[in-house]
């Protein structure tokens, strides 16, 4: 069996995914190998398992915005999210997390904003691509604040902290692969992109508790297959998806990102990606935003 995971190695995707694979494999008594195809913002894994025979021996682990947000941002896919991938099961509510390097001249995310106010374009923040989660966060702050920096896109969350913690870029919405950065003192944690605080960071406010009303960054990963898939095999790696999620390794793991264990059915799992295409969609036809 191959869990493709359409984000490169050390990104939250990536996490989940092997913190996974295993008991499912054990539960399975199949072996799982676990393979990074990233690149276009997801979509070279996506079509990867769109592709692959229905039989239940590829999966796909993608954030949720390969069904509700790359269709708006990627005009020529190479294939249809909505038709090619069928829903599996949800892995991990993720949250983001708006970061700095320490010496930023800024305590909290009050005085965070007030510096993009008065320096327009002069910063500089990265995301795992264009459409992801992190990105789209930024735009959303960007848009209700009125601030402006650049975006710079890289090809998943890890090489985009790697150039935070250099200092080639300002700041960052990460899906929490920084958490061990923001706790060894090497990142300043200034605000949490969802509409309630991390248990991690309890003391870290939202950015609707700092003036952005309203603000809701966090999306949904878990596991797709392609179309055509047995509903009975369907309904196999469901259950077994969301009993490896009460299971203390992959709790422990999702839980270190920052996120939160998801169990969900199929069906509830396609109705959060269709509210999250709503949400987002609405955003990226404002800000005009594209694939890369």
């Amino acid at each position: 069996m191959r869990i493709i995971v359409n984000f490169p190695p050390g990104g939250a995707a990536d996490q989940i995914a092997r913190a996974i694979g295993q008991p499912l494999q054990e539960a399975l008594g199949q072996p799982i190998v676990v393979e990074n195809k990233s690149g276009s913002g997801g979509n070279i894994g996506g079509d990867a398992v769109a592709k692959a025979p229905a039989d239940g021996y590829t999966l796909l682990m993608s954030s949720g915005g390969m069904v509700s947000v790359n269709p708006f941002i990627y005009p020529k896919m190479s294939f249809d999210p909505a038709k090619d991938l069928v829903p599996v099961a949800a892995a991990a509510r993720v949250l983001v997390f708006l970061v700095t390097k320490p010496d930023f001249p800024a305590k909290d995310a009050t005085e965070f904003l007030a510096v993009m106010k008065a320096r327009p374009g002069k910063l500089s923040f990265g995301s795992p691509g264009n459409g992801s989660s992190p990105h789209l966060a930024a735009e959303l702050m960007k848009s209700q604040a009125g601030v402006f920096a650049t975006h710079v896109p890289y090809r998943g969350a890890a090489p985009a902290l790697t150039d935070l913690l250099a200092g080639q870029i300002d700041f960052l919405f990460d899906p929490g692969v920084a958490i061990p950065h923001i706790k060894a003192g090497k990142l300043k944690l200034l605000a949490i992109g969802s509409p309630k605080r991390s248990p991690l960071f309890p003391d870290a406010p939202t950015l609707d508790e700092v003036g952005l009303k309203g603000f809701d960054a966090d999306t949904v990963f878990g596991f797709y297959a392609p179309a055509g898939t047995p509903a009975d095999v369907i309904a196999r790696l469901n259950r077994e998806i969301n009993r490896a999620l009460t299971l203390p390794g992959p709790r422990e793991r999702i839980l270190a990102l920052g996120g939160d264990p998801a169990p969900m059915t199929p069906a509830q799992f396609h109705d959060k990606a269709m509210d999250d295409a709503t949400r987002f969609g609405k955003l990226i036809r404002e800000r005009r935003i594209t694939g890369d």
